[in-house]
């Protein structure tokens, strides 16, 4: 079928490439109604690797999703064709050690879309476990049902910092992650969260949200609107989601003694790590890959109401402008947070 395929470092098609679809017994087959355009797409793309996920080959992008069930498996339950559904899209080997520990997204044998070698669902339909699908409620549409995905990731963070309710929050970097950490924060107990970037559109944008407080740190200090904000004792929670080595010099003047630091950007260059000043503070550190069994979680706060997704949407573009899509994308403009793409012919 048609998909749209990194051949190599630069180079995108939109062309036919054989994928499959076999429908197993456990197994669902979907229609993708939307996509979303993720920064590891996107970096894969313009740099051809992440880390170790270096692409040898061609491989079909893609991996924020939502779409219709076409057919099910034969020991399917649950879900049945029409059903509206997002898709989370690292699939385990549940008889592993991590994923009998509850660590699924750390099994070293997960497969996970658009990341080399396993292709992505930029394509009409597509074929998936039916335990990592999860039906999408009647008020949420598939726009915000391919926001699942990258709002997973925030929650994940939310929930590695083991928030206690009242507690305020720091975000540093305001892309479409930190915006969701920033939300995921406030939904898990936060009184308060300062957001920080050097992107005024993007904090301009965060900062609609009642309880964000954005920070131009190009204007003002960080340091100095975390102390006016807790009376000079430090940030309960540090959430650093920018990926940028500058991000950490004086990350812990940020938290107050017996805070916690949760890293969520993924850095590509070498970070100067301030070892004393964590020790000093008696710091907790977690760190965040992806997310584990919060999928559901984040469906049904998505469908309450309590986070609203639909302003970070920027733009929405056709499944035969996907080429143009990324390379906007890669263009980093100040106000896009999150891009999407729409299959053709999708009510």
């Amino acid at each position: 079928m048609i998909a749209l395929v990194l051949e190599r470092q630069g180079e995108l098609a939109l062309r036919e490439i054989d994928l499959p679809t076999t429908v197993g017994p456990d197994d669902v087959k979907i229609a993708i109604d939307t996509v979303g355009v993720c920064g590891s797409d996107v970096h894969y793309y313009t740099h051809g690797h992440i880390g170790a996920f270096v692409v040898r080959e061609p491989m079909v992008l893609g991996h924020e999703a939502a779409g219709t069930v076409l057919a099910i498996g034969e020991r399917v339950r649950g879900l049945k064709p029409g059903d509206r559904v997002c898709m989370e899209p690292g699939v385990p080997n549940m008889s592993s050690r991590a994923s009998k520990l509850g660590i699924y997204n750390v099994d070293p044998d997960v497969r996970f879309w658009a990341t080399p070698p396993v292709h992505g669902i930029l394509t009409p339909e597509v074929v998936h476990p039916a335990a990592f699908t999860y039906k999408l409620p009647d008020t949420v549409s598939f726009a915000e049902g391919a926001m699942v995905e990258p709002f997973a990731v925030g929650m994940q963070a939310a929930t590695r910092a083991r928030i206690v309710p009242g507690d305020v929050a720091v975000v540093i970097g305001c892309g479409p992650i930190g915006i969701m950490t920033a939300l995921a924060a406030l939904a898990g107990g936060c009184s308060q969260v300062l957001i920080s970037d050097l992107s005024a559109p993007k904090l301009e944008i965060a900062g609609r949200y009642p309880g964000i407080t954005p920070v131009n740190i190009s204007t003002a200090s960080l340091k100095d609107a975390v102390d006016a904000a807790t009376d000079g004792w430090g940030a309960d929670v540090i959430f650093e989601a920018s990926g940028s080595p500058r991000a950490y010099t004086g990350i812990f003047d940020l938290m107050r003694p017996g805070g916690v630091l949760v890293l969520v950007g993924l850095p590509v260059e070498p970070v100067a790590f301030d070892v004393p000043a964590s020790i000093v503070k008696e710091a907790r550190i977690e760190t965040v890959f992806r997310y584990a069994n919060n999928f559901d979680r984040a469906v049904n706060l998505i469908a309450s109401g309590k986070v609203d997704l639909k302003p970070l949407i920027t733009e929405t573009f056709d499944f035969t402008d996907s080429i143009a899509a990324f390379e906007r994308a890669a263009k980093g403009l100040p106000a896009d947070v999150k891009l999407q793409i729409r299959m053709p012919g999708r009510n």
